[in-house]
């Protein structure tokens, strides 16, 4: 029979025992879905629009982003299929840019050039849906994050043909 004396010092000690074990576990980061805006877009000759997309890491530890698919948006238009290669490492919550040409429509071409003809104190909306494809610090297999996102597009005073959103 235990005595009444030894009954707490053991229970003491085997829950010391069970946090022990539990704390020499790897050590997990919390991973977040990434997020993905449009940073710039500049109307090119020929109709081409060459833009900037800014790929945030919203989780607790660095990750490796390999490519984006998703669907650009402008004002109430038909949306355009969006295929980018990231292959950039971005630690936590940083960003960083990849870069993309697009043919839009040729509604998406008039209302950015309708945009212009506003200046500086227009703005137009669009949104971005997706998929992301990155691998999370300490994984080995990447994985798809769903990426959703809305702002305004507005000319950049004194250069033609160039956008960016807020």
């Amino acid at each position: 029979m235990i005595s009444i004396v030894r009954r707490p010092f053991i229970l003491s000690a085997l829950l010391a025992s069970v946090a022990l074990l539990a704390a020499c576990g790897p050590v997990k980061k919390s991973v977040f879905p990434p997020s993905v805006t449009l940073q710039e877009v500049t109307a090119k000759p020929g109709g081409v629009w060459h833009m900037t997309l800014r790929i945030r890491n919203n989780s607790y530890g660095g990750m490796s982003f390999e490519t984006f698919q998703g669907t650009l948006r402008v004002g109430e238009l038909g949306g355009v299929l969006l295929d980018a290669k990231i292959d950039q490492d971005i630690p936590s919550f940083a960003a960083d840019v990849a870069t993309i040409d697009l043919l839009p429509t040729a509604e998406m071409s008039k209302a950015l050039a309708e945009l212009a003809a506003k200046g500086s104190s227009g703005a137009l909306p669009y949104s971005i849906d997706g998929r992301v494809n990155a691998t999370p610090e300490k994984e080995d297999a990447s994985r798809s994050f769903p990426v959703h996102g809305k702002n305004w597009l507005s000319p950049v005073p004194g250069i033609p043909d160039t956008y960016r959103s807020p």
